[in-house]
């Protein structure tokens, strides 16, 4: 009786059998969403109850928290009573001196930062619900940037943090 060659035959069956045991399963964006039940979302104006204003903060986030869902999952956005329902406010747009300059005793860096509170209903299943605040921040220098520059600059790259952070409490799971 030839050892080797039934060996193999073992080796290569034992694989196979292995192989029909197990599935990998990829999802590119990380949303863990049942489609069979879940087929809309809506997500409300975030309105701007900080103590400072950027007049158009309220419009760029909602703006991004609808194209990271519309980007990233098969959902219908509807204006309001989606299967899925995003609403909430900025409660932070805040701006703080982070270093000094020892040579002239002005302000090197300002940190730049909003902080959001989301309230997530996940009508098909309640348990998923979630009310959470998720905050965001870039740290600039001041002598290459005004205030002005910095926020233009700097809340896009704010806004897709939220987007992404919100997006994978609600969504992702991560």
């Amino acid at each position: 009786m030839n050892t080797p060659r039934i060996q193999k035959y073992t080796a290569i069956s034992l694989l196979f059998l292995l192989m029909l045991g197990c599935t990998i399963s990829y999802r590119f964006n990380g949303a863990t969403i049942d489609y069979t039940k879940t087929r809309s979302i809506s997500i409300d104006y975030f309105p701007n109850r900080a103590r400072m204003v950027n007049p158009s903060l309220s419009q760029d986030l909602t703006q991004g928290l609808q194209d990271i869902f519309t980007r990233q999952t098969r959902l219908d956005m509807l204006p309001n009573g989606g299967d899925l329902e995003i609403e909430g406010e900025i409660t932070g747009f805040d701006i703080q001196n982070m270093g000094v300059r020892a040579s002239d005793s002005y302000t090197s860096e300002t940190r730049l930062s909003v902080t959001i509170q989301v309230r997530f209903t996940n009508h098909p299943d309640p348990s998923q619900d979630l009310k959470q605040s998720f905050s965001a921040f870039r740290v600039y220098d001041n002598a290459s940037m005004t205030l002005d520059e910095a926020q233009n600059a700097l809340l896009p790259e704010i806004i897709e943090e939220l987007a992404d952070l919100v997006f994978n409490a609600t969504v992702g799971r991560w």
